[in-house]
């Protein structure tokens, strides 16, 4: 990963596919994992959702950082030394989280992981563009594909795995281990010094950094706040999101006016980046609302085991992998993207259309699979595809090209957590509504009430005392109600995406963009 080019590109180390395999796979799997075992990992550590969300917001801020430095640190020391440091720092990182048994030592972890872990990804595509060339590239682009397909696909699975066998800290510990087989591959396939001996001018400002920093930290700290002050301070809440705001553009405006900027706003600013990057947005939106709102429905709503959901899921986005498959067979004889991203959206619209009906008794195999493969499909027809176009007008330009990388991987960590902050603060507002609603039916001269509470008392008596029978009757009562309420809620938010996937057609059929 160098900052330009070498005039001829000499044959490819077969470990360079391995790195670039790696350096995707790393980033989703942790993401992955960590948010599919956010709960158990939050009664592991002693700490509550406010907690939690904290770190998170954290984490994605601290990511957004270190991809703005990236391509300045690269031209100075290089892009095997740069690779190197980031995976020590996140080797250090995951074993500090694995270690952590409070607050306070997995907020530094998670920092540490963001920092070292969180360019991987940006790294793994600029190795692929300075090194490989023709039909190596597209083997590059494959090993790059099939990380992501495979961290998102074993996220679930492995995160299952670990919190059956009562060993949350083994997530953090693979991490540590594949870091570490990053650094190790870096020595053997990566040239040693940069070869633009001399770096660009950017300058570097420490004050726009920390103002980058704080804002994004404010904007999605705001927004995972309104979770917990729904009815509570929403107006500093809402002043804290238009400040977060308000520093990102003011960020955003100083690189695009300065004549030595760290991240050239400028060159970026056409028509086909432009859509593409507001493709990806939906693109990761979706991925984070969706991580939180499945795992939420099975395990939480429906009661579903750890392990079952696990695997579920895992089986579902393995559909992704047999995805990338076909794509790669299909795109490099039919390129053109509208085709493939109308399947996507329709993909997308299945989705949301399939667990929108869903019940109390559904089926696994029947009911919630099928779902979990159109989510698949959405994700691995729509992302390379619009990663293929949006990019097409920077191969000639390495600076520019690296740059809007680096936007659109910055802007991928905070559409992620943006995407889990909006679908918490639907969640609560949904069941808030559908609780109302329902708890009306909740009185004595509402039959189907009384009659519900008999039965539950007649089935109790027999094993307890009348008063105590009453009791625990109407309590469980209380508690379908929350329950129905919840699944209601969920219902709400598969109907959203199911609209968002049949928009999402609409504009790809109408857009002139990509052709």
């Amino acid at each position: 990963m160098n900052s330009s080019s070498t005039p001829s590109t000499p044959q490819p180390n077969p470990l360079l596919y391995g790195i670039i395999f790696l350096l995707s796979l790393v980033e989703f799997l942790q993401s992955g994992m960590t948010a599919f075992a956010a709960a158990p990992i939050m009664g592991e550590v002693s700490i509550g959702p406010e907690e939690f969300s904290l770190i998170a917001a954290v984490y994605a801020s601290f990511a957004v950082f270190s991809i703005s430095m990236q391509r300045w640190f690269v031209e100075r020391i290089g892009g095997r030394s740069f690779i190197q440091l980031s995976a020590l720092v996140s080797v250090a990182g995951s074993l500090t989280s694995a270690c952590s048994h409070d607050f306070v030592g997995l907020l530094i972890g998670r920092a540490l992981m963001a920092l070292g872990g969180g360019s991987f990804f940006t790294a793994s595509r600029m190795i692929i563009h300075h090194t490989l060339a023709g039909p190596k590239r597209f083997v590059g682009i494959r090993s790059l594909a099939m990380g992501v397909a495979l961290g998102v696909a074993a996220a679930p699975w492995l995160a299952s795995v670990a919190v059956s066998n009562d060993s949350w800290a083994a997530m953090y510990v693979l991490t540590a281990t594949l870091s570490g087989a990053i650094f190790l591959m870096a020595s053997f396939c990566l040239p040693k010094a940069p070869i633009n001996r001399s770096p660009s001018n950017s300058d570097l400002s420490p004050w726009h950094q920390v103002l980058l920093l704080a804002s994004i930290f404010m904007v999605l700290y705001a927004l995972q706040r309104f979770y917990y002050d729904f009815y509570g301070n929403v107006i500093l809440c809402g002043l804290v999101f238009i400040g977060g705001l308000t520093g990102v553009w003011i960020y955003l405006h100083r690189q695009h006016v300065h004549a030595k900027p760290l991240l050239r706003i400028r060159g970026t600013l056409r028509p086909r980046f432009l859509f593409g990057l507001g493709l990806f947005l939906f693109a990761y939106l979706m991925l984070g609302a969706n991580n939180y709102e499945i795992p939420s429905m099975l395990q939480g709503t429906l009661g579903y085991g750890w392990a079952t959901v696990g695997r579920i899921e895992a089986l579902g986005f393995f559909v992704t992998m047999l995805t990338w498959w076909v794509m790669e067979r299909v795109l490099p004889r039919h390129p053109a993207p509208r085709k493939f991203l109308v399947v996507g959206f329709a993909a997308l619209a299945a989705f949301g259309g399939l667990l929108m009906r869903i019940t109390p008794n559904a089926n696994l195999w029947i009911d919630v699979l099928p779902a979990l493969a159109c989510n698949s499909i959405f994700l691995l027809t729509v992302l390379p595809v619009n990663a293929m176009q949006a990019f097409r007008e920077m191969e000639h330009d390495e600076a520019v090209l690296s740059n809007a990388q680096q936007l659109k991987n910055m802007m991928a960590q905070v559409g992620i957590a943006l995407g889990v902050a909006l679908a918490t603060i639907g969640q609560q507002w949904r069941v808030a509504v559908h609780y109302s609603v329902l708890s009306q039916q909740l009185a004595v001269h509402n039959p189907a009430y009384v009659e519900t509470i008999q039965r539950l008392q007649d089935y109790l008596s027999s094993m307890l005392a009348p008063s105590e029978a009453g009791k625990l009757a109407v309590a469980q009562a209380s508690q379908m109600l929350a329950q129905q309420s919840a699944m209601l809620a969920n219902l709400d938010h598969f109907s959203v995406i199911a609209g968002l996937g049949l928009l999402g057609i609409a504009v790809v059929m109408t857009q002139r963009v990509f052709r």
